[in-house]
């Protein structure tokens, strides 16, 4: 996962609206489904549907009341702490 993407990410939601990220998601998920896809191109495509997940997770969290950055920073702090374990 990439900080700067979800940034970003979370900006487009904001300006417009979650459904287009969730549609994205739902369109990435059903081209992973594609037989002749290398591992390396499903490789991409599943971190940008994690990132994509985590966007609409930051902005559930900013949703809720939490800052920007606050909720940036704790996402990405679950990510590490998730890794770690």
């Amino acid at each position: 996962m990439k900080l700067p993407i979800i940034k970003h990410l979370t900006e487009f939601i904001q300006d417009r609206d979650v459904d287009f990220i969730e549609e994205t998601i739902e369109t990435l998920e059903s081209i992973t489904e594609i037989p002749s896809l290398k591992d390396d191109e499903l490789d991409v495509i599943g971190e940008l549907i994690s990132n994509l997940y985590g966007a609409i997770e930051v902005h559930k969290d900013i949703a809720s009341g939490t800052s920007k950055k606050d909720a940036l920073n704790g996402f990405m702090k679950r990510v590490v702490g998730s890794i770690d374990k």
